[in-house]
């Protein structure tokens, strides 16, 4: 039997309290929990949500992360964000990468 993390408080949906507290670490174990095998792929679009919100206090908008994969994979992979998370931008991306849950966002 595989031991878990302890998790830092969370919400009800399971999104962070204080994006403060994020690690990679955990994001691996938020991961796993959304059957994720985090690529480097899946790094980059974190990375840069991470960045993005150091920078602006704000979640980027997915066209932005979209905007980034493409610049850095190439057009055809615009996309790619939805594939990375086939759940969803906010479900599994935003969650993943330790942001809080998106006020006013209801899909991803």
């Amino acid at each position: 039997m595989e031991a878990t993390m302890e998790l830092p408080a969370t919400d009800d949906e399971g999104y962070l309290v204080d994006p403060g507290t994020w690690s990679e670490e955990l994001a691996v174990e938020l991961a796993q929990r959304e059957n994720i095998e985090l690529s480097d792929a899946h790094w980059d679009a974190i990375r840069f949500m991470r960045e993005f919100y150091q920078e602006h206090q704000v979640i980027p908008d997915v066209r932005f992360v979209a905007r980034h994969l493409a610049t850095r994979f190439g057009a055809a992979s615009r996309n790619m964000i939805f594939e990375l998370f086939p759940y969803g931008y906010v479900k599994q991306a935003c969650k993943i990468s330790g942001m809080k849950r998106p006020r006013g966002w209801s899909t991803g």
